[in-house]
């Protein structure tokens, strides 16, 4: 099986939620301290040996090509006022080893839909798929979470989810699978559903924004149609792929926060500003003087 070199990041939703912030700028984009979303998650597919990011755009998404393209005026300006660190910022946003493709996807027709689009560039290769408002945070020490999974895809040959445990009020919110026991932290997959009912649902275990699959994923999501809200699901083209190849669902190693929440949101900015170098301390103490209001703790 060939080593994971390609990385699909479908960024062609409205980011409705964030309205109106989102209404001239991606959700993508929006800040953690001082770096966009997008740029966390290139990131961490840079530390897992990724050299090709195939980004899936949409209208309105011109920004993220911006951030990850040079800058000659601004890059010109810092170099002229001798800002000799913010330079070395901007022109190291990305590495110049990695390479950025962009697709335009014509239609909001689902996240299978997205991830089909990069198939002329992925080809029938193993390759991530990286969900940016899922923000992946882990101690010091632990490897980005999508080198944990490239890392197990290179030791199994098996296509991996990323999962966790959620309230069963929320099954509905994801895709949920029923697995078994295989290994410490990786079960064998045995369904997937998309956003099933919490009475419907077969277990807690939800399937959030990292995954890496095998190239014939391509095959069943060009054939299954569509599914839950009249779009592609990469949940049934995963179910399809099941009846073929094995699927491992992994308890990954760090904390999930789900930016496309505003409460997720908040959650990230809070738990990024506590260990940025040069917020920390000023922001500690700032929180330890907030009041919460009408006694919630």
């Amino acid at each position: 099986m060939k080593p994971i070199r390609k990385a699909v990041f479908p960024v062609a939703g409205l980011g409705s939620r964030f309205l109106p912030a989102t209404k001239a700028q991606p959700k993508e984009m929006l800040p953690i301290v001082d770096k966009p979303l997008i740029q966390y998650a290139v990131e961490e597919a840079v530390a897992a040996g990724i050299t090709e990011m195939v980004f899936i755009t949409g209208r309105n998404k011109r920004a993220i090509e911006d951030h990850f393209d040079k800058a000659y005026e601004l890059e010109a300006e810092l170099e002229a006022a001798n800002k000799t660190k913010l330079l070395e910022v901007v022109q190291n946003v990305i590495p110049k080893h990695v390479n950025c493709i962009y697709i335009r996807q014509p239609a909001a027709l689902g996240l299978g839909h997205a991830v089909l689009c990069a198939r002329p560039i992925v080809g029938d290769e193993p390759f991530a798929v990286l969900l940016a408002d899922d923000f992946m945070d882990t101690a010091p020490g632990e490897k980005p979470v999508l080198q944990q999974m490239t890392e197990l895809f290179d030791y199994e040959n098996a296509s991996i989810l990323a999962v966790q445990d959620v309230p069963r009020h929320c099954t509905r919110q994801y895709g949920i699978v029923s697995a078994s026991p295989y290994r410490p932290n990786v079960e064998l997959v045995q369904g997937i559903v998309e956003k099933p009912k919490p009475e419907d649902a077969p277990s807690t275990l939800a399937v959030v924004g990292r995954y890496v699959l095998t190239g014939k994923i391509f095959d069943y999501l060009q054939n299954i149609g569509a599914g839950t809200g009249g779009e592609i699901q990469l949940t049934d083209g995963i179910a399809a792929l099941m009846k073929d190849e094995r699927v491992l669902a992994y308890r990954y190693a760090g904390t999930r926060y789900d930016c496309g929440s505003k409460a997720g949101y908040l959650k990230a900015m809070t738990a990024m500003g506590l260990k940025h170098p040069e917020t920390a301390q000023e922001f500690a103490d700032f929180l330890r003087t907030l009041e919460i209001p009408d006694g919630r703790a």
